[in-house]
């Protein structure tokens, strides 16, 4: 159960990492991030947030992944718990958000992504 938590979370990751990967090279889908502030493409400050946002959802499933024994690496005491908070952030922060487009795309994946990273930190490892 915990490394198919892993697993999952890591796939849905993956997902969220192209999307923002696609928004950094022009993709018009600033509707669907930061609040929709910018509906087309993002101005490069916003891209390099989008940036900052693929590289903490990469690391946020490596630490799920290593927590889960599916990568050999040991994470620093605290990781995961600070996976679940940002994962609770992102829960909030997209249902808070003024951009219903955005809302509808990303609330689900980020409480699926809670759920799974609950699921390993609470798990134990097989």
């Amino acid at each position: 159960m915990v490394r198919a938590a892993a697993w999952g979370f890591a796939g849905l990751a993956t997902l969220v990492v192209g999307f923002h990967l696609l928004v950094i090279a022009g993709a018009p889908w600033g509707a669907f991030t930061m609040g929709g502030r910018w509906p087309g493409v993002l101005p490069w400050p916003a891209r390099g947030l989008s940036g900052l946002s693929a590289l903490m959802i990469a690391g946020m499933a490596a630490v799920v992944l290593a927590r889960a024994g599916v990568l050999p690496w040991r994470v620093p005491r605290g990781a995961m718990g600070a996976v679940l908070g940002l994962s609770v952030f992102g829960v909030v922060g997209n249902a808070a958000t003024p951009s219903g487009m955005e809302r509808a795309l990303w609330l689900p994946v980020t409480v699926a992504l809670l759920l799974a990273a609950s699921v390993v930190a609470w798990g134990e490892a097989k």
